[in-house]
């Protein structure tokens, strides 16, 4: 799974691509360009090389990861293999799970944007009730 023979370093994009943390090598690199990755503490270029034992913050909307680095791989796997390349503090993962706790207890959907068929049908009954005209 792990290339540590060869190099025990790889490029923070290709690091976060293999991990799973973004679906494309593009979105890790956007990411790092806006500020939304840094790596022990500091802002980070794609470039930076990333080895076992570097720490880094990750931020993705208002999600958040503090991990460290135990391996590093070029290939990206599954999910679960992907998820030994790291390990996340404790109290980073706490503060995740409960945010998606209130999320999911608000009702909050993912994500906004156009409304689904049911939003539109709900819209329009209430639209039609409202209405004086009819």
């Amino acid at each position: 799974m792990t290339d540590t023979a060869s190099s025990a370093e790889i490029r923070l994009d290709k690091w976060l691509w293999a991990a799973r943390f973004f679906k494309t090598r593009q979105l890790a690199i956007e990411a790092i360009n806006g500020g939304k990755v840094q790596v022990d503490g500091q802002r980070a270029k794609p470039s930076r090389a990333v080895r076992p034992g570097s720490r880094l913050e990750i931020r993705k909307g208002s999600l958040s990861w503090e991990i460290e680095v135990l391996a590093v791989d070029k290939q990206r796997r599954s999910a679960t293999e992907a998820a030994k390349l790291y390990v996340e503090d404790e109290a980073s993962r706490l503060r995740r799970q409960e945010l998606v706790r209130e999320r999911r207890e608000l009702g909050a959907r993912p994500h906004e944007g156009r409304p689904t068929k049911r939003d539109r049908r709900m819209l329009q009954r209430f639209t039609s009730r409202s209405d004086p005209s009819s």
